[in-house]
C-alpha cells in the first residue's frame, strides 16, 4: 500500500466544504467521501470557518490600535530636561544641608 501524496487544497474548495459541514445536511462521513477528504480535516476547516466568520463583515479591532505612535525624539527631550532638574535640585539640596551629600 503507497502513501497518497500531500495534497493542497485552494481557499474556495475549503470554504465550500467548511460550508457543506456548517449546513449540516450530510454527516461528517458522508462529506468526507463526497469531496475525498478526512473527517478530521472537514472539523478543523469547520472551526476556521466559524472563528474567522465575524472577519467578512470589517476587521476586528486590534488592541493596540488606538495606541498613537511614540516619538522618541521627544521622548529623548524629556528625560533630558528631568534628569537636569534631579541634578539641580539634588545639588541645591545637597548645599542647602537637607541631603548628605551633593554630587560634584
Amino acid at each position: 500500500m503507497s502513501k497518497r501524496p500531500r495534497r493542497n487544497h485552494s481557499p474556495a474548495f475549503k470554504a465550500k466544504v467548511a460550508l457543506a459541514a456548517v449546513k449540516g445536511e450530510k454527516t461528517l462521513t458522508e462529506l468526507a467521501q463526497q469531496f475525498d477528504v478526512h473527517a478530521n480535516q472537514i472539523t478543523q476547516w469547520k472551526a476556521q470557518l466559524l472563528d474567522g466568520a465575524a472577519g467578512v463583515f470589517g476587521p476586528e479591532p486590534k488592541a493596540g490600535a488606538d495606541a498613537p505612535p511614540v516619538d522618541v525624539k521627544t521622548l529623548h527631550a524629556k528625560i533630558g530636561e528631568l534628569t537636569l532638574a534631579n541634578d539641580f535640585l539634588e545639588s541645591a539640596l545637597g548645599k542647602a544641608g537637607v541631603l548628605p551629600s551633593a554630587k560634584r
